[in-house]
């Protein structure tokens, strides 16, 4: 039998090949490292549209990453405030979350996007964040936030949805409680168009309606339906008055711990469920598909004098925003598609 004789040379020989593997990521595969877990909350689970594909996402994530990475969505389960799953998102608690709804609220830099009427329609929102003014607000998230954008995604144009009467034109808000998201920008719309803005969570919403608290709120279409607006409303009426733009981030220190292909792949198949998202919220956003989703739950669509909201905007909205955002509402009103 063959002694081997170990001097303080050969240790340090092996000692240094040992920590050469660890450097470089080579394990021997009899030692493979565990699955990169990245947990991803959201506010809102299935059938919420977002929610949907972001399951979807999950699941080809750690298929196409063949078992080195595990994604864990976990939708209205983990953390239930959209403030709170970015604040986690940030201190590195979880890898990925959205800000949903509140994305100006988060990221002030977005709440260009979200003045009444200034983003024209679909096509022109998406060449924007698909293009050159999504790759700069990309850059300045990561910047000023230590976050990566995985995507763009969105929640289509809001809709008034109230209990007593349509939404037809302006006059038609005055007097009317509107409950509105908790940003600035949500509340100066409904002010400006007529209405008595009221901010609140999503969480008392329901109970705010059935007790007279407000009188309706606004949602785009695709969430009408999902988040059961017909138990406590009469009427949708179209009229397009906010785009909703939000994201999904990651946390940017981990973000970096991924390997230059495990990052290609997370945004290829982040870009795949920002299309499944648009084409869901989009394909319903029109005054025949919503009257087929939500007539059935008795509700009446209406269509709103668009034309007549815009003008009113334009005099009493805009001009305080165009002097806030600057260059950027240049930027958004000047784009061509």
């Amino acid at each position: 039998m063959t002694r081997t004789k170990f001097t303080r040379r050969t240790l340090l020989t092996a000692s240094a090949g040992m920590a050469g593997i660890l450097a470089t990521g080579r394990a021997p595969a009899f030692a493979q490292a565990a699955p990169k877990k990245l947990v991803f909350a959201h506010v809102n689970a299935a059938p919420e549209s977002a929610a949907i594909n972001f399951e979807w996402m999950a699941k080809e994530v750690n298929a196409r990453s063949k078992g080195a990475l595990d994604m864990q969505f976990f939708g209205k389960t983990l953390i239930p405030q959209e403030l709170e799953v970015m604040n986690a998102v940030k201190s590195g608690s979880i890898a990925i979350g959205s800000p949903s709804g509140a994305a100006a609220t988060v990221f002030p830099e977005m709440g260009a996007f979200l003045v009444p009427y200034l983003v024209k329609d679909y096509a022109h929102a998406y060449a924007m964040f698909n293009g050159k003014i999504g790759d700069k607000l990309d850059q300045e998230i990561q910047d000023k936030y230590k976050l990566k954008v995985l995507c763009f995604y969105d929640f289509g144009f809001r809709h008034f949805w109230t209990s007593k009467k349509p939404i037809v034109e302006p006059r038609d808000l005055r007097g009317q409680k509107i409950r509105v998201q908790q940003a600035k920008v949500f509340g100066d719309t409904i002010n400006g168009l007529g209405g008595n803005a009221v901010p609140m969570g999503w969480g008392e919403v329901i109970t705010a309606a059935k007790s007279g608290v407000i009188d309706g709120g606004d949602l785009p279409i695709v969430n009408m339906k999902a988040l059961k607006v017909y138990e406590v409303s009469k009427y949708a009426s179209m009229s397009y008055h906010n785009y909703g733009p939000t994201n999904v981030v990651m946390n940017l220190e981990i973000w970096n711990g991924l390997t230059p292909e495990q990052q290609k792949m997370l945004l290829d198949v982040s870009r795949e469920t920002q299309v499944r998202i648009r084409e869901a919220t989009e394909s319903v956003d029109n005054f025949a598909k919503a009257k087929s989703e939500l007539e059935p739950f008795g509700m009446v669509v209406v269509e709103a004098k668009v034309e007549e909201f815009r003008k009113v905007a334009q005099q009493k909205i805009w001009p305080a925003y165009k002097s806030q955002y600057g260059a950027l509402w240049d930027e958004i009103e000047g784009f061509k598609v």
